[in-house]
């Protein structure tokens, strides 16, 4: 059965059984603060399970891409070694939100995966929650029971809270779950020892592929449990395991979900991989092999998980998000670069078969395949480039060290400040006879973990509910000021943000942060007192207004008040980017496309998908299109809670990447018209002007205007004339400027041809006088002198010397703007014929001046900070040649 098939058949089945089908929601999370990516199926339901929401349908079933990469659940670091863990996987799954439970979950997992699947019952084990004193919760027997009019009763298993008790995290929805493990090994296999021994013991062919899990608690923050308003099932189904056992394969790569892109890695290296039933079989394989097999694994695993990501809106980076996704293409890199012997750019080759493969399923990774190509294939360059760097930095390293053991600490540098992996070091280091202290590289590791995980540790308290079941409204978008209850509040404790207090309002003219606009700041007042509000974000649908204290009576009433001036400022720089968006399209091509935005009062930051830089004439193009928008006093017209496919036949842009509900927010200025949660200004006109500040690029076919509007505009302006008043003093108030600045201009180019000259000829003086004091030791014809010249110049002097004589060792030294700088020639017969190197020249001398540097083993320069370290440099110089 195709993998396409086996996700056809389940969505099939749980529609005929009363499910609504939802597409995948976006891998990158951006409303969610607790998370970076969607790393399971209940992820985008959170707000449904806390109550906080009310979905489309009781019953819900999709596939869904998932990405463990970090935090608790974190599988990187399996991915490729074993035939099963996945950086990005699809989570099958169905969900009934306090609609059906225990029964109905149980018996259409067992139709599906035998009736449907046709998966024999003998190769199926099942496990049941055993209970747990400690949370007070007792044996699942109500499960139980239902199995056992299934399954023999042998085949059912009591796990324990670690295996059998689900939870995302610390705190917030659980509940006891109950498994199914399927058995895959031969029947000789299966005769000598039992599967139900090794279910949960990480046997590569005895593996769960569905998990029914019964959200009935919530984990508060002390670790306690509390029964969930109303009880949900919650089921997850590997998408890549199910496939595996369809397709009589004992490993997910050897399904056809990895194996069109192991087919396209085999083609460009010239390599074979090994599928997993040929490595069962006893044919020995050597170490080699075993480690082409397990490079080309994590090359085909990693890739689905950047690809999608990168379609999605996240690019790679060196923060938060950003950055895991450039640590898994950068591991896929290394392992291709180590292993496979890859030192040219080819994992990008993978986004089409992946695009041909994934495409119908889901559109956006065909849609956005030429950014994902252009995209990975410049990050894959630049990393070689560091790889290249590393090799240069691992030689010095290796110069440096005593003995044949390097110091862990210099590893650890390498890796952490250039992403030098320690596997790739250790291999290098092998091959040149050393060896690397392991334990100071771990103890170094664990000390950065330790301030990353304090830099960024929250400790959160549960909700004091204040007005229960309540269900907040934002009346931002008509109000700017309005009489508010608090319905709950929390307090929030972190590294980086100190003590903070999260306040929900029963309704609230305070806009979160979403859609590339920051949250609104403003007040909180009441009779007695004012709070101030910092910053206004949403989580699990919920609108969380921050404060640094909470008001003496938190029953108390209040009138909520929005700071206007930056709403104001804010909604101008908003509506700008939309129409900075249109005129893109228009004059550079309808391929442009958002990758994202910030809104802020003081600017607007707009990326977007093009594949060259914008030139000048083109931003003044652009710039003219959204000042004439401007000047058109285009009124806003917003339709504010219509069908999505409604919006779209109207024209409206939907992005890549964000997740839009049934109905939407739709905003129109003329021939602009996008969905749109933020907020704007009534009309054009108010954005007063409209101004480009920079243009350059984000990553491969991603470039980002900078750009202000209305005051910032007025501002930038009389800072621009100020600026030329001060040139006009500066030029004795000329009355033509240009024409002044273009005279200048030509002085200054005569003058530095004529210092040129000066010191070509003041070098050439030089040389001929210093030609005179060469000396030979040993057979070398040896100088080593200080000259008064600039640093390039005295470069320039060591090597003509060098040049003038055979067999010559030059050894320069001068000073620049109070700083030494100092230089080697070294003949090339000499490099040869005595082993003579000037960069080991250079790192040697240069420690006399406190300085570095390096080069040739013909050619070396360096430059450092203590001029006074010069004349001992000079005089041990000789050294090299006695």
């Amino acid at each position: 059965m195709k993998s396409q098939d086996v996700r056809k058949q389940f969505l099939d089945f749980f529609k005929s059984n009363g499910h609504l089908i939802v597409p995948s929601a976006p891998i990158v999370l951006k409303d969610d603060p607790t998370l970076m990516f969607n790393n399971s199926g209940m992820a985008q339901f959170k707000e449904y399970f806390l109550g906080n929401g009310t979905p489309k349908s009781p019953r819900i079933a999709d596939t869904q891409k998932c990405l463990r990469v970090s935090g608790k659940h974190n599988d990187l670091e399996d991915v490729g070694f074993d035939t099963y863990h996945h950086t990005m996987f699809e989570m099958l799954g169905n969900w009934s939100f306090g609609d059906y439970f225990k029964k109905e979950a149980i018996n259409w997992a067992w139709t599906l995966l035998t009736e449907v699947y046709k998966i024999p019952k003998e190769n199926l084990y099942v496990s049941v929650f055993e209970g747990s004193k400690e949370d007070n919760v007792p044996f699942d027997q109500e499960a139980w029971d239902i199995w056992k009019t299934l399954i023999d009763e042998d085949r059912i298993i009591l796990g324990n809270k670690k295996d059998n008790f689900w939870e995302m995290g610390d705190q917030g929805p659980c509940g006891p779950c109950s498994e199914i493990h399927v058995d895959l090994r031969t029947e000789e296999e299966k005769a000598l020892v039992t599967g139900k021994s090794l279910v949960n013991n990480d046997h590569p062919q005895v593996v769960e592929i569905w998990n029914n899990v019964f959200m009935e608690f919530n984990r508060k923050a002390d670790g306690s449990l509390e029964k969930l308003p109303a009880q949900h099932v919650d089921t997850g189904m590997g998408f890549e395991r199910l496939c595996m056992a369809l397709q009589g394969k004992t490993s997910n790569y050897d399904t056809d979900v990895f194996t069109p892109l192991i087919e396209k890695v085999e083609q460009i290296t010239g390599l074979k991989y090994t599928p997993n039933d040929v490595a069962l079989s006893g044919v020995e394989e050597s170490e080699e092999q075993n480690k082409t097999n397990i490079a080309i694994r994590v090359i085909v695993d990693h890739v689905r998980a950047v690809a999608f990501a990168i379609a999605d809106g996240q690019l790679p980076s060196n923060t938060g998000a950003g950055y895991v996704i450039r640590r898994i293409l950068r591991r896929a890199i290394r392992y291709g670069f180590t292993f496979l012997n890859t030192k040219e750019p080819f994992i990008n080759k993978l986004v089409e078969v992946l695009a041909n493969q994934m495409g119908e399923f889901f559109p956006e990774i065909k849609a956005q395949q030429q950014l994902v190509t252009n995209v990975i294939r410049e990050e894959e360059a630049s990393f070689l480039r560091t790889l290249d760097q590393g090799l240069q930095l691992l030689d010095k390293v290796v110069s440096e060290t005593n003995g044949k053991e390097v110091l862990g600490a210099k590893v650890f540098e390498l890796y952490d400040t250039f992403g030098f992996p320690k596997d790739l070091t250790a291999l290098i280091l092998k091959e040149k006879g050393y060896s690397y202290n392991e334990e100071e590289f771990e103890s170094e590791l664990q000390k950065q973990k330790a301030r990353s995980r304090a830099a960024s540790e929250v400790s959160t308290e549960d909700w004091n509910v204040l007005i229960p079941g309540n269900v907040e409204t934002f009346v931002g978008y008509d109000q700017t000021e309005n009489e508010v209850k608090i319905t709950r509040i929390r307090k929030v404790d972190s590294k980086k943000d100190g003590i903070l207090y999260q306040i929900v309002l029963d309704n609230t003219p305070f806009y979160p942060e979403g859609g590339g606009q920051v949250g609104d700041k403003g007040i909180l007042v009441s009779a007695n007192e004012t709070i101030e509000i910092i910053d206004t974000k949403k989580e699990n649908n919920l609108i969380l207004h921050f404060a640094k204290q909470l008001p003496e009576n938190i029953e108390a009433g209040f009138t909520a008040k929005v700071n206007t001036d930056l709403r104001t400022s804010t909604s101008k720089n908003h509506s700008a980017t939309h129409l900075m968006h249109l005129a893109l399209r228009s004059i550079l091509g309808t391929h442009v496309e958002q990758k994202g935005s910030l809104v802020n009062p003081n600017y607007l930051r707009f990326d977007f998908s093009h594949f060259s830089k914008v030139s000048d004439a083109e931003l003044r193009q652009v710039e003219a299109s959204v000042n004439a928008q401007i000047e058109e006093q285009l009124q806003l017209v917003e339709h504010r809670n219509i069908p999505i496919q409604e919006a779209l036949s109207k024209g409206a842009m939907a992005l890549f990447g964000e997740k839009y509900g049934d109905n939407v927010r739709m905003i129109e200025f003329g021939d602009s018209k996008e969905l749109c949660g933020g907020i704007h200004v009534k009309n054009t006109a108010e954005i007063w002007h409209f101004k480009i500040i920079s243009e350059g690029a984000v990553a491969a076919g991603i470039r980002r205007i900078e750009a202000i509007t209305g005051d910032a505009v007025k501002n930038f302006y009389e800072n621009q004339e100020n600026t030329l008043t001060e040139i006009k003093e500066a030029l004795k108030n000329p009355q033509d400027v240009l024409k002044s600045v273009a005279t200048l201009q030509d002085d200054n180019a005569k003058l530095k041809k004529q210092i040129e000259q000066l010191l070509k000829e003041k070098v050439g003086a030089l040389k001929t006088e210093l030609e005179k004091d060469f000396q030979v030791v040993n057979g070398v014809n040896f100088l080593a002198k200080q000259v008064d010249l600039s640093m390039a110049s005295t470069k320039e002097l060591a090597s003509a010397l060098g040049s003038s004589k055979a067999d010559s060792f030059v050894f320069l030294a001068s000073t620049e703007d109070g700083l030494p700088n100092i230089h080697c020639y070294i003949a090339k017969e000499l490099v040869a014929s005595k082993g003579l190197n000037a960069n080991a020249v250079i790192k040697e001398l240069g420690k006399y001046i406190e300085g570095n540097g390096g080069g040739q083993p013909f050619f070396a320069s360096g430059k450092g900070k203590n001029t006074a370290g010069i004349k001992e440099a000079l005089a041990k110089a000789i050294e090299f040649v006695k």
